[in-house]
């Protein structure tokens, strides 16, 4: 896999606005284990290892890139893995679950309720808790966030503006504690929740990460289109263009959402002339079967 590889995006728009657009492919960094997941997982994975757990156990969706991810890494790094995932279990498994319990991912399928409770519910499981090793949903804890300074720390160029996209926050505060509050060099979220509580997630996991406050980043929670999961056919049509003139998928729930974005405020001149602008492809193209078997074939 390509472990550095840096894409230049040249449209139109980039060229009237006279801005630079790069794209890091963040998404090719591992044959399965794709993008930041496998940057949140590295740090872990060793971890595990050293404390001589045999299992590894994680919470999500039916639909998550981070399931998706550790039920992955469990045959490659001789793991037996548990799912605990919200919902009942349907009929038919989505393609994403399909994949996990290929894997040899133990699913253990909970109410909404008794999944906000993780404590309890670890407990209420009967789980081999002491030779497991806990990891978070979305996979975002402190050795998450070592593990994505690493999108930063490998490159071999600056970048005036960093570009991302957010559903914990994780990857955002690895990057933005890499820069190390450099004013020069800004990052920015782009949430794909809807709310402000993402900005406020990211200060504290930067806080409880080294005690340090940093100012050269933002959040922007303006093109999340209704939502987590949610999309409109502006978004699908943007994305599909995308894919025709790059050459590069994106996905509905995170990167398509971000690079809209990106478009979007350079034509409205955000981005000064002259600026480079580099956004990070964090995967998560393992969902667009999901998506497709969900909506119909909208994504070329």
């Amino acid at each position: 896999m390509e472990k550095n590889r840096i894409d230049r995006i040249e449209t139109d728009l980039t060229k009237a606005n006279q801005v630079e657009l790069w794209m890091k492919r963040e998404d090719l960094v591992h044959p399965v284990i794709a993008g930041n997941k496998w940057r949140k997982l590295f740090y872990n994975l060793a971890a595990a290892k050293e404390q001589g757990k045999t299992h590894l156990i994680s919470f999500g969706g039916a639909y998550s890139n981070h399931i998706h991810a550790v039920a992955a890494a469990g045959p490659l790094y001789q793991f037996k893995t548990i799912g605990i995932i919200r919902g009942e279990r349907p009929a038919v498994l989505n393609p994403t679950l399909q994949f996990v319990e290929k894997q040899g991912m133990r699913l253990h399928f909970v109410s909404r309720s008794a999944y906000r409770n993780k404590t309890t519910l670890l407990e209420q499981l009967n789980l081999p808790l002491a030779t497991s090793y806990i990891l978070p949903e979305g996979g975002t804890n402190k050795l998450a966030i070592k593990g994505c300074q690493a999108i930063i720390t490998s490159l071999t160029e600056g970048f005036d503006y960093y570009c991302v996209c957010c559903g914990t926050g994780g990857t955002m505060a690895g990057m933005i504690t890499a820069l190390a509050n450099d004013p020069a060099r800004q990052v920015i979220g782009f949430s794909a929740l809807k709310g402000d509580f993402l900005r406020k997630e990211v200060a504290s996991l930067m806080i409880d990460f080294n005690g340090r406050k940093y100012e050269n980043w933002k959040m922007n929670g303006d093109y999340h289109f209704g939502g987590y999961a949610k999309h409109t056919m502006d978004l699908i049509d943007f994305m599909n263009e995308f894919k025709q003139t790059q050459n590069i998928p994106l996905d509905p729930i995170y990167t398509g959402k971000m690079m809209y974005g990106i478009f979007d405020l350079i034509g409205q001149g955000y981005f000064p002339k002259g600026a480079k602008i580099l956004a990070i492809h964090t995967g998560g193209l393992q969902g667009l079967a999901g998506f497709q078997a969900r909506f119909g074939a909208l994504l070329v």
